[in-house]
């Protein structure tokens, strides 16, 4: 009989086998549940991701809706053009091979390896996750050089892109604004929701206002790839791209361009508008240095072309001073004054004022441009001579009453604050009263309180006022059609492809304000005298007009620069249909630049033929300085 003679195993080495055992277990159970997870529970979402790295989804871009004037003309539409772009996320992992890839391409696009790379840093850094643009309108024999050789290019594709094209040229520039790839920092707002980074949208004007409605749907086309990306065979599916919808403006394309050239003529910065005085649509509105929207246009824009178009020394040419200029008015803000002192019963229209050509307040003396000295005159002649010594004591007696109606009024017509037209980065001005210069006094930055010399100051629309064109045009206009503070706007009506009118841009004016109609006669008349009677300060340019002209000069000091010229003016007389307002830095005297530039738009909205326009007598047209 066998015997086992072994000695029986201690309990510890029992333990070690049994812990081993069922650490085995543990360790077979966790591989069994997790194939188990990964073929049975996770299967089908796993073969639909090997399924989608066989399918390439690729984006087809939609074009951007047109923009057009009232009448329709074209102003802004798109051309097709070929990109060559490099997917980063699609191009080899390793280095050595990425290398090899750009050495290739490089031999066929005249960049260097080196300017490639650089150039997908750059791109990436600023629009992380969009397509890399390194060439736009690449030539056919490349498309079809690197469809043969897609293989040694995986990552390089050549896509057909929309284009915005200006067949005005630079025409209403400002107005139009310009459309580039959307920001990181842009995808986080609401208003782009649904995006992705290689999208483009407006970023200033009206490309921007409207960009909702211009942009249109992209599609996508989804292809079968090989391993190198290459496709395999016919489209797995299509989804159309939707277009954007179109944008009439109320833009009057030959009056825009009369302005453009007047201003354009004097060769330094300056603003104008001409507007509706009753719907507040925008007739014409433009800045001077322009620029050519089509720059933004290129897959890349260098940084020192931005920093050339926004520097103050080269003109600043993207600010649109027609909304953003800060400027004094000079004798232009005379109709605000002259609103407030009728309205608030500091002069009835009637009452005579001795213009001695001198007002002397604590032993400054304010006097008239040019010296001049007009005598005994009434509110109505003080507006054709543009009597400063007569807004003066207006001034002075509104300053004497201890309240600020000049200002209020400058307020009530729409100063010192935004107009609300359909454009971004419009800026407020300012205007001034006591309380806000003695706050600054009081903190240390400006060296004195208010004086009565501010008050006479802004009287004539200098000191430390600030307004632009377009809000100049709405205090004017708001005199001219009884009271309403319109709401300009640049859009009429927003177009579906087919040209069905979608939405229509008619927005009811932001305020009335009650002016008692013989004030307004009183000062229209005034402006009138000035612009069609003999010594009236715009008389010499639109004295042998066709039509006759309410409007106002006026001349503003700006420290140690020239003085800026300015004219604002309202026509056809009695019953006029337009405002424009114009400004010129630097121009001088309002009867010297400003006007005649008014003139030239005037004649484009009249459509005056040559000739129409008589001379003026040169013993009835007297010096004037303003």
């Amino acid at each position: 009989m066998f015997r086992d003679d072994r000695p029986p195993a201690p309990a510890q080495f029992s333990l070690r086998v049994a812990v081993l055992a069922g650490f085995a277990l543990v360790i077979f159970g966790i591989i069994f549940f997790r194939l188990w997870y990964l073929g049975v529970l996770s299967g089908d979402r796993y073969l639909t991701e090997a399924e989608n790295n066989q399918v390439r989804e690729i984006t087809v871009q939609a074009p951007r809706g047109e923009i057009v004037d009232r009448n329709g003309e074209v102003l802004v539409d798109n051309r097709t053009a070929l990109e060559l772009q490099i997917l980063e996320d699609e191009l080899p992992p390793s280095r050595s091979a990425a290398k090899r890839v750009f050495g290739g391409l490089s031999k066929v696009i005249n960049l260097s390896p080196q300017e490639i790379e650089k150039e997908i840093k750059r791109q990436t850094k600023e629009t992380p996750g969009s397509p890399v643009t390194l060439k736009r309108d690449v030539s056919y024999d490349l498309v079809y050089f690197l469809r043969e050789n897609q293989s040694d290019f995986p990552g390089v594709s050549v896509d057909r892109v929309y284009v915005r094209r200006y067949p005005q040229g630079s025409l209403a520039a400002h107005l139009f604004g310009y459309v580039r790839e959307v920001t990181a920092e842009q995808l986080s707002e609401p208003r782009y929701q649904g995006l992705t980074p290689g999208d483009e949208v407006g970023q200033t004007g009206v490309e921007s206002t409207y960009d909702s409605l211009l942009r249109g749907v992209n599609g996508a086309t989804r292809v079968k790839v090989d391993a190198s990306g290459s496709p395999t065979g016919g489209q797995l599916s299509v989804r159309e791209p939707r277009a954007g919808n179109d944008l009439r403006l109320s833009l009057d394309t030959e009056v825009q361009a009369a302005g453009e050239a007047a201003v354009s003529a004097f060769e330094n910065p300056g603003g104008f508008v001409a507007m509706d005085i009753s719907s507040g649509e925008i007739i014409a509105l433009g800045s001077q240095p322009g620029f050519d929207p089509s720059i933004f246009g290129r897959p890349v824009v260098p940084q020192s072309t931005y920093k050339q178009l926004t520097d103050p020394d080269n003109g600043n040419a993207l600010a649109n001073r027609a909304i953003q200029g800060l400027y004094p008015t000079g004798s232009t803000f005379k109709l605000i004054t002259a609103v407030a002192a009728l309205e608030e019963d500091l002069v009835s229209a009637s009452e005579i004022v001795n213009d001695s050509g001198e007002v002397r307040i604590g032993g400054v003396s304010f006097k008239n441009a040019g010296d001049a000295i007009n005598g005994p005159i009434d509110m109505r002649q003080a507006l054709k001579v543009s009597s400063d010594v007569y807004f003066y004591l207006l001034g002075l007696e509104a300053d004497g009453r201890g309240g600020d109606v000049i200002q209020e009024w400058s307020t009530k017509l729409g100063l010192g604050e935004t107009t609300g037209i359909d454009l971004p980065s419009e800026q407020a001005g300012l205007v001034p009263t006591p309380e806000w210069r003695n706050d600054l006094f009081r903190l240390g930055q400006t060296d004195r309180p208010w004086t009565v010399g501010d008050a006479i100051n802004l009287s004539v629309g200098q000191g430390d006022l600030q307004a632009n064109p377009l809000q100049m045009a709405i205090a004017y206009a708001a005199v001219a059609n009884g009271g309403d503070i319109v709401r300009p706007h640049v859009g009429l009506s927003v177009e579906d492809p087919e040209g069905r009118v979608i939405q229509e841009v008619n927005p009811a004016p932001r305020a009335h304000v009650e002016i008692d109609p013989a004030t307004s006669d009183t000062i229209l008349e005034g402006l009138r005298a000035a612009a069609m009677e003999p010594g009236g300060t715009s008389y010499p340019v639109f004295g042998g007009f066709p039509f006759d002209v309410a409007g106002k000069t006026g001349t503003a000091e700006r420290g140690v620069d020239e003085d800026q010229s300015w004219y604002v003016a309202v026509a056809p007389y009695p019953n006029p249909e337009i405002v424009v307002a114009l400004t010129i830095e630097e121009g001088g005297f309002g009867a010297d630049a400003a006007a005649p530039a008014v003139a030239r738009m005037l004649e484009a909205y009249k459509k005056v033929k040559p000739g129409e326009v008589e001379a003026v007598d040169d013993a009835a047209a007297t010096e004037v300085y303003e």
